[in-house]
């Protein structure tokens, strides 16, 4: 289920792994698997700038990839917006989901 090829595309340019899609954005968006121990290539669309990722869990598509250490009571920015604060420590590279992120909204 989970696989990460080194494989370049025909325009040998490398493979996006995740996306952001503001330059504030501190997780990133699988758009592939992605398996524990891979370094992966990102994009940010805002600016198109390239990013780079050590993954240190399995990142299932469409979820979410930290990209710097959090603290407990950190904000967690995607698209820009505050999407909630860090219940337990998140390291760079980990999966971010509802076991270590609740929203603020019912806090």
């Amino acid at each position: 289920m989970f696989a990460v090829s080194a494989a370049h595309n025909k325009e040998n340019t490398q493979m996006i792994h995740f996306l952001t899609h503001d330059s504030a954005d501190n997780v990133g968006v699988a758009v592939v698997d992605i398996t524990a121990g891979a370094d992966c290539t990102g994009r940010n669309l805002a600016n198109n700038e390239p990013l780079k990722a050590h993954v240190a869990e399995n990142i299932p598509l469409g979820h979410k990839l930290a990209l710097k250490d959090f603290a407990i009571g950190d904000t967690v920015t995607k698209y820009g917006c505050d999407i909630g604060k860090v219940v337990q420590p998140i390291k760079a590279g980990q999966h971010v989901h509802t076991h270590n992120l609740k929203t603020k909204r019912w806090a």
